[in-house]
């Protein structure tokens, strides 16, 4: 098993998490930007570093991002829809739900056809890399309501927008999952 800064980034950004749901808990809506925005930071800077020197990718890696990715992203949307926590506009419990169980699902459809077809490819695609953007635009729009009032409408239709996105690209995953279950496995990449 290879350890890469990368690696090193993603474990980091992991241990933000606890940092930024105490800020939110504390009512420190600055500190939690500045935390989330710390952590969107350690996340295109491993990528940067897996992209563009080769010696600093790793099967591990490919593993420990897009957990460490939804690890902060469940804290924020969980944490941010706690009405006593969050300051600005509160997500919709439905919504954090439809986050959450997006992702649920396609780890478990994973994982049955891992287990019955021996499939482990499964690559990420437009809709989830927008789904995801959307996903993180969204939390910091919330955050920024705290701060900013006028920013409400925005927070709103961009929390909209996610639960479309999310349904559409889990839908997506869902059909491409069920196609590929008829082709031979290949590849270690986990779903995102």
């Amino acid at each position: 098993m290879k350890f890469t800064i990368p690696n090193l980034i993603s474990v980091l950004r992991m241990g933000l998490v606890p940092l930024f749901i105490i800020a939110v808990l504390e009512g420190q809506s600055l500190r939690a930007l500045i935390l989330f925005l710390v952590a969107g930071l350690t996340d295109a800077l491993d990528g940067f570093i897996a992209r563009f020197f080769a010696n600093q990718q790793s099967l591990l890696g490919a593993y420990l991002d897009p957990i460490a990715d939804k690890i902060l992203l469940t804290a924020a949307y969980i944490a941010l829809t706690i009405p006593s926590l969050n300051h600005g506009v509160q997500i919709p419990v439905w919504i954090t739900v439809l986050v959450i169980g997006r992702d649920v699902l396609l780890v478990v459809v994973g994982l049955i056809l891992y287990m019955a077809g021996g499939i482990r490819k499964f690559p990420v695609t437009i809709l989830s890399k927008i789904n995801t953007a959307t996903q993180v635009a969204a939390v910091l729009v919330v955050l920024l309501s705290a701060l900013s009032p006028h920013l409400e409408s925005l927070a709103t239709t961009l929390l909209y927008l996610v639960a479309v996105l999310t349904i559409s690209s889990g839908l997506d995953y869902v059909i491409r999952y069920s196609r590929s279950s008829s082709q031979p496995a290949s590849g270690n990449m986990p779903p995102q």
